[in-house]
């Protein structure tokens, strides 16, 4: 596709999706977060999307505007650590960047 750029990285915590487009280059950074059933009930699931969006809300600057982040959490995200949930989310966002 002209003009834009997608990537994905994935680990067993997470998987970072990022996709920007010259036609949103000048609107600001959009993310988005995936916690289905699979991560454990409800307590679960928002704690962990209450996690990851405190996290990502640390990273948005570092973000290109115009980049639409789709973050989703595996199973195993539901018992990671706060420190482990950031560290790999700072290593799936690199890896994005680097490819999109």
């Amino acid at each position: 596709m002209r003009g834009s750029g997608r990537a994905r990285s994935g680990s067993g915590l997470l998987v970072v999706h990022a996709r920007r487009a010259d036609a949103r280059s000048e609107h600001p950074t959009r993310v988005g977060f995936v916690v289905s059933k699979a991560v454990g009930n409800a307590v679960i699931r928002n704690r962990t999307k209450r996690r990851l969006r405190h996290l990502m809300a640390d990273r948005l600057p570092a973000l290109q505007p115009g980049t639409d982040v789709v973050v989703r959490a595996n199973p195993a995200a539901a018992t990671a650590t706060y420190a482990a949930l950031g560290a790999e989310l700072d290593r799936l966002l690199a890896r994005v960047k680097a490819l999109a």
